[in-house]
């Protein structure tokens, strides 16, 4: 995407505003939809703008997982008895150095709350558990393991599951934007599409008074009373900031709805905030997890690097960081048979042989070390323990030949479709951004709040640090969105 100045307007140059409003969001995904409903529910009067076409942004096109807990309805009716602190101290190790520990014990202290807000706003949940390794559940379960129960998490809280999904098969992402924008709109918000913000308005004393935007090539002026909300996503679809803060994630998939471009990131830094995290980021590794548990991973050496059973996520970060994508997930017949065709989304073996040592010569791995790895494993997995990894006794079984391996940079697509074509295997966002305060102030390079300028989803930094964890962006966007919207209402 090309990328335009984004340096701010002063307001004693702007002698005529097109459009005047209390409240304004740039960004219609679900942080834009909570701030902008919760702003509307004050009095204030609210215009929503959005570059697309349409509300939803990436938010419509995730899973739709929503990290919740601290027991939830969802959680006591699986028969899961989970308090804030656990749900805590899980995410202070989960999401990593980093992590904003203050934060985090507002969100998980309010959890419930929250959850019930969504549940008002017409997002369901079913009382049902689905209770295996996952990237998306193949069913309309409300509840999912992201890892609560996997080493070393089991060694730091008690396990319960925390992955609330709306009520549908598949992805539940569109459902989940359709309730919050339907009760947006019953707010009277009022929206505006096809339109891109491009710089901030200021006054003398640095007070963000208002946006310049851009709508079919006609530049727009608006006038904000008393606060501004940037909730404009992150900066994947951006090489240039790629590059200059986060060049691991150069070159890989992208999860955005494609208008992730750090704007909304750019236009306050140019006022002057600070930002946090940028050489972070989330990895989609593609492989199925119900294929890893059940087999073992290993890298370029024929060495396992991770727990398997873990959340895939977490795999996924690994796998980019430390081994550059070059992982293979290693099975055998029984490992593969066991996922139904159906949830292994098309994935086939790369390699196959009859001994260890055959499939890591086609491989390219170095002599014997598959072998000296799987035999290693084996005697572990017979004994019903994994002091190397510290896998689930769960998914622990020898693996027997014949074996096969699958290059996770062959990606996930039918078989028809991969041919002999290999990427990186990485799907990638950004989880860096905006200086934020508990309320979506953003903050400047002092730590002071910028008059006028608040944001929230992943413009802003929040709850994560290096780490990540399915939910957390549905989460964090929604929970520090409503805030920032009830901040901006109140000027």
């Amino acid at each position: 995407m090309p990328v335009h100045s984004v340096t701010p307007r002063s307001s004693t140059e702007i002698t005529h505003y097109d459009l005047d409003t209390d409240v304004l969001v740039v960004g219609y995904g679900c942080a834009g939809a909570a701030a902008a409903f919760e702003a509307a529910r004050t009095g204030a009067r609210v215009l929503v703008l959005d570059r697309a076409g349409g509300p939803g942004g990436s938010s419509a096109m995730s899973g739709g997982e929503i990290y919740l807990g601290g027991g939830t309805p969802i959680q006591t009716a699986c028969g899961f008895d989970d308090t804030p602190a656990d749900m805590a101290a899980y995410l202070g190790a989960a999401l990593g150095p980093g992590a904003d520990t203050a934060k985090i014990a507002d969100y998980c202290e309010h959890s419930v709350e929250h959850f019930h807000w969504l549940v008002d706003r017409g997002v369901p949940f079913k009382p049902s558990l689905w209770d295996a390794p996952a990237w998306v559940p193949p069913t309309d379960d409300g509840l999912m393991w992201l890892g609560e129960n996997s080493w070393p998490f089991t060694e730091i809280a008690r396990p319960a599951p925390r992955g609330h999904r709306p009520t549908a098969n598949d992805f539940g992402g569109r459902l989940l934007m359709q309730c919050l924008t339907a009760a947006t709109e019953s707010a009277g918000v009022t929206t505006l599409f096809d339109t891109a913000a491009t710089a901030l308005i200021l006054a003398g004393d640095g007070t963000v008074t208002g946006v310049v935007a851009r709508q079919y090539g006609r530049e727009l002026t608006i006038r904000v009373r008393r606060g501004c909300v940037l909730t404009t996503g992150g900066f994947v679809d951006n090489d240039e900031m790629l590059a200059a803060h986060a060049p691991l994630l150069l070159g890989h998939t992208k999860v955005s709805a494609g208008t992730d471009d750090g704007s909304g990131i750019r236009m306050a830094q140019a006022a002057g905030a600070a930002v946090r995290h940028m050489a972070t980021g989330q990895v989609g590794i593609s492989l199925i997890p119900g294929l890893a548990a059940r087999g073992i991973l290993v890298n370029d050496k024929g060495q396992r690097f991770v727990n398997e059973d873990t959340y895939p996520g977490r795999i996924g970060q690994a796998a980019l960081f430390t081994q550059g994508m070059r992982v293979w997930v290693v099975v055998d017949e029984e490992a593969f048979e066991a996922v139904p065709e159906e949830q292994r989304w098309g994935v086939q073996p790369t390699h196959m042989a009859d001994t260890a040592d055959e499939l890591g010569a086609a491989m390219d791995l170095p002599p014997g070390a598959l072998a000296a790895t799987l035999h290693r494993y084996n005697e572990f997995a017979a004994a019903g323990t994994d002091p190397d990894r510290h896998k689930a006794a769960r998914w622990l079984r020898p693996l027997r030949t014949p074996l096969a391996a699958i290059d996770v940079r062959a990606g996930i697509r039918p078989p028809a479709e991969a041919g002999d074509r290999r990427g990186t295997g990485a799907s990638v966002f950004t989880l860096g951004g905006l200086h934020t305060d508990a309320h979506g102030r953003v903050l400047d390079i002092d730590g002071a709040a910028m008059p006028g300028l608040f944001a929230a989803g992943r413009a802003a930094v929040n709850l994560h640090g290096q780490g990540y964890i399915s939910g957390t962006s549905l989460g964090d966007g929604t929970f520090f969105g409503r805030r920032a919207g009830v901040a901006a209402a109140q000027g």
